[in-house]
């Protein structure tokens, strides 16, 4: 039974739940900066090693893992201390604002043995988990085009991702999500950026707060992300790959996804229809932030030393890509993703 922690409780408390799930985990420990919060989450969940400082969580030898779910901008200082401390490390998304902290993170983590995971959230949500099989088992034949969206209005958000002193760009730190997901469902690393961006719905903020991006993968795939948190509707992560046999429409927030098929079983029609015209409504299980599922893998790569499918590096990747979106939408050409 492994005893783990949970740094921060705002987004953490989807943590503290999974991990009150799991049959091969205890919830240990609980730290955060307002007392108030953290005192009524220990009563909640009936921990009684609390703190408002992460070091004094570090510093407990029975604890063996933590969650770190801080702002972004702590994901840093508090990653690195904890693999020192020899804590293994789930990180929220995103693993670092900037790519060379999440190698920095990638680095100590490999100096001291000590596991880290990154929580790019979405590559559990079942949606997009039945999506990428159908394209690994070639349903859609070869994918040429991805496009991912990740719309939410941020209008009555405050506090950290709006502090001016500690910026947190859009695309790095909600839009990450949506660009994680292209290269996940792509399989393959893209190799350039060119955006824009404005600036005209979240005025106040320090960031633009729309952003259109596409990126080039090879001479056979591209992708397009948009990134919007100041958008009038609700939330939605919407997501469509196009394949030369068909297509996938699918949302992290609907209970159903779309295919789109060019033939079933060697026919082309039914009922003197074309299949392409056809939309197959397939059932899916709404849990766009499974945090269970990412903890149990967690909990399981742990305890079998084997690497998590979504490792640092992955959660790297994705924010090297971010920058070279964001890094074009200041000198308007295309940009090198480097990492």
């Amino acid at each position: 039974m492994l005893n783990i922690g949970v740094i921060s409780l705002g987004i953490g408390k989807s943590h503290a739940d999974g991990i009150v799930r799991s049959s091969k985990a205890r919830l240990a420990a609980l730290c955060d900066v307002d007392e108030e919060k953290l005192k009524m989450r220990a009563e909640e969940y009936g921990v009684t090693k609390i703190s408002t400082d992460y070091r004094d969580m570090l510093a407990d030898p029975e604890i063996d893992a933590v969650c770190v779910t801080s702002p972004d901008h702590f994901h840093l200082e508090m990653v690195v201390a904890a693999l020192r401390a020899g804590k293994h490390v789930l990180c929220e998304k995103p693993l670092a604002l900037h790519a060379d902290e999440c190698k920095e993170m990638i680095r100590v983590s490999e100096e001291t043995g000590k596991l880290l995971m990154v929580g790019q959230v979405c590559r559990v949500a079942p949606g997009f988990a039945k999506a990428k099989s159908f394209i690994e088992e070639g349903l859609l034949g070869d994918v040429y085009f991805i496009e991912s969206e990740y719309a939410h209005d941020y209008v009555d958000i405050q506090g950290w991702r709006k502090d001016p002193a500690n910026k947190r760009h859009p695309v790095t730190g909600g839009g990450c999500h949506a660009v994680d997901l292209v290269r996940w469902l792509a399989g393959r690393e893209p190799v350039e950026a060119f955006s824009y961006s404005t600036h005209e719905a979240l005025k106040d903020w320090p960031c633009d707060d729309c952003t259109i991006a596409l990126m080039k993968f090879d001479e056979k795939l591209s992708g397009k992300v948009l990134v919007s948190t100041g958008c009038k509707r609700n939330y939605t992560m919407r997501t469509v790959i196009y394949g030369t046999k068909g297509t996938i429409i699918v949302d992290n927030t609907s209970p159903t996804m779309s295919l789109f098929l060019d033939e079933y079983n060697g026919e082309k029609k039914m009922f003197g229809t074309k299949l392409i015209n056809i939309e197959h409504k397939i059932p899916v299980k709404i849990a766009n932030h499974n945090v269970a599922a990412e903890i149990d893998e967690f909990v399981e790569c742990i305890l079998t030393n084997t690497q998590p499918r979504i490792s640092a590096e992955e959660g790297a990747r994705t924010v090297a890509a971010c920058e070279a979106i964001i890094k074009s939408s200041e000198t308007g050409k295309p940009e090198p993703i480097i990492y």
